[in-house]
């Protein structure tokens, strides 16, 4: 296997664990990436569409199946009536608490069989590049 293959192996195995956590919640990956995107303060959905690499419209029909669980409410913003703003409810808050813990202790065991100054280096790449995408959680809209 090529680097390109092992990042894509890397890539399914990342993401059929976090879709795993995100199941016992009752959740899509999807919807848990949005209540995470935004359990710490709202965000335009514009910003979020662009941030979750999604179209406005296909964002729009996430938001939707995930309002009419109450886990997210949307507004206008006070400056702008035209930009919508998104953020978690109470409920939606607890929630995205709850998966973005168990995600970020779970998530980490698929470098589990790797030595402490392998997981060390993991630990610091994935920090570089997720700096340098310009996508994180301080980003703010």
């Amino acid at each position: 296997m090529d680097y390109g293959d092992k990042l894509f192996w890397l890539s399914v195995l990342i993401q059929r664990r976090y879709a795993q956590i995100c199941a016992e919640y009752d959740l899509t990956s999807l919807q848990a990436t949005l209540l995470c995107a935004i359990k710490d303060e709202p965000r335009q959905m514009a910003y979020l569409a662009a941030a979750l690499g999604m179209t406005k419209n296909a964002l729009s029909q996430l938001v939707d199946r995930t309002e009419r669980r109450d886990l997210v409410s949307r507004a206008s913003s006070e400056q702008d009536r035209r930009v919508i703003m998104l953020s978690v409810t109470p409920t939606g808050k607890v929630l995205a608490e709850a998966v973005f813990a168990e995600t970020t202790k779970r998530l980490p065991d698929v470098a589990e069989n790797l030595d402490a100054d392998d997981q060390r280096d993991l630990e610091r790449l994935a920090t570089a590049i997720v700096d340098a995408s310009g996508v994180s959680a301080s980003t703010s809209s």
